[in-house]
């Protein structure tokens, strides 16, 4: 699944620690924050703040879920898929328990948020600029800030992750919209959205149909494909929401 040269300590589906380490890699603490989806359902949906940018999912990667991503890439890889629009970043996990930082890369990447110029985050976007998914990889592994920003969060968290031996059987994947591949071209006034699926392990940037609403439709596919092959008490959402961080 990834190479074994390096391995980092995973980070917890927790929206603390999403923040603590989106702010110290260069998000805009006034413009974008994480938090907790706590159900499917249109009342728990609701309950979020409005405007979502991107939607992260924790899950176990059980025999059927693993099954069905092999199927699936294999399938792409000899027929194709919906054309996903070229802007979209998607970049190769190659850093075992990094699937954390990746989804946060991800989010962020794709989403219309406010980096601090000169931040990490906007420096290794920038930086990334012409290179493959793999490259794109090598330079997060050799980019020693990241692993220090990604260590410092994993430790925030509020479970034991005071190893990087630990093997964990939970991963992260990631929700955005884009435009459809073709709507730059030819209909620029009448903008068709899709759903995205960005998971660092799988063959690139995944189509998962038409989207109106971000966390709604996320939440739809979520319910289909992964609840319905996983233990439902293993799985986590947040989300990606416009403005500071709530006053509790």
């Amino acid at each position: 699944m990834t190479e074994e040269s390096d391995r980092w300590i995973p980070l917890e589906s927790n929206p603390e620690v999403f923040n603590d380490w989106a702010y110290a890699a260069g998000l805009n603490k006034s413009q974008a924050h994480f938090e907790d989806v706590f159900g499917l359902d249109d009342a728990l949906l609701a309950m979020v703040t409005p405007g979502v940018k991107a939607v992260c999912l924790c899950f176990p990667c059980t025999e059927t879920i693993e099954t069905k991503a092999r199927e699936e890439d294999a399938k792409i890889r000899e027929a194709g898929q919906q054309p996903v629009d070229p802007t979209v970043f998607w970049m190769k996990q190659t850093i075992s328990n990094a699937c954390g930082t990746m989804a946060l890369i991800h989010a962020l990447s794709n989403s219309d948020v406010t980096l601090l110029p000169e931040s990490p985050l906007a420096k290794f976007i920038d930086e990334c600029k012409g290179k493959t998914p793999v490259e794109c990889s090598t330079l997060l592994a050799t980019t020693p800030l990241f692993a220090s920003i990604h260590s410092s969060a994993a430790m925030a968290g509020q479970t034991d992750a005071s190893t990087a031996d630990m093997h964990t059987t939970l991963h992260f994947t990631v929700f955005v919209r884009a435009p459809a591949a073709s709507a730059r071209a030819h209909e620029p006034d009448n903008v068709e959205w899709r759903l995205i699926e960005l998971d660092g392990r799988r063959e690139g940037p995944i189509d998962r149909g038409k989207c109106g609403d971000l966390l709604k439709d996320a939440a739809k596919y979520v319910d289909r494909f992964y609840v319905s092959h996983a233990n439902s008490m293993q799985l986590s959402m947040m989300a990606l929401c416009p403005g500071p961080v709530p006053s509790l």
